[in-house]
Order: C-alpha cells, then sequence, then structure tokens
C-alpha cells in the first residue's frame, strides 16, 4: 500500500514473517519519512532493495497511526499542503501519470 502525505510517502507490504509475528513491514524512499508518521519505529537502511529504509512495525499500530492521519486531515487540497517542492514535484508526476491512466478508462 503506498501512502502519500504532505511530509511522507511509506510503502506498507505484508513481507515473509511478518504475519506470525503480527507486523507489517513500513518501507520509505527519503530519511525521516517513517519516522513522520511511526514515531517510534526502529528504522533500518540498507537491505538490497529499492526502498533505503524500513522498520517492522505492529499491524495495529500501523492501523492506528493511518487512523490518527486521517483524523488530522485539514486541508482542502492534498497537492497544496505538500510544503517540500521535491516532494511535491514528485507526487505531482505520480498525479499527472493517474490522470492519464484516468483519462484512457471508459
Amino acid at each position: 500500500m503506498w501512502i502519500f502525505l504532505p511530509n511522507s510517502y511509506p510503502s506498507i507490504v505484508q513481507k515473509s514473517g511478518d504475519a506470525e509475528a503480527g507486523t507489517l513491514t513500513v518501507r520509505g524512499r527519503i530519511k525521516g519519512d517513517i519516522e513522520a508518521v511511526f514515531t517510534d519505529a526502529v528504522v533500518s537502511e540498507g537491505g538490497g532493495t529499492d526502498y533505503r529504509y524500513r522498520a517492522k512495525i505492529p499491524r495495529e499500530a500501523v492501523a492506528q497511526a493511518l487512523h490518527d492521519q486521517v483524523m488530522c486531515i485539514g486541508y482542502s487540497n492534498f497537492k497544496g499542503s505538500v510544503k517540500d517542492h521535491q516532494r511535491h514535484d514528485a507526487y505531482m508526476r505520480v498525479w499527472a501519470a493517474m490522470f492519464g491512466y484516468q483519462q484512457h478508462q471508459k
């Protein structure tokens, strides 16, 4: 699951061993993105994949953090809430790709 937030872009998946441990793997591309949402996360760097940062977080804590993010929404336009210009530009490229995809749907 990709989550686009004004100050963070976490990717949340269930990797091998997560189900048994009751955790999910939260991944991030930018330093600090995981901690922006999961303040108590123990984040590791590296791991040989395309995501530079990752943390194992209890599934219930992930659900609660996402709930909290939803409850704090106070903007009427998501794109305008993204203050970091580089992040905004990256998000706009995703927006444009999905807009193009939408245009080709019936």
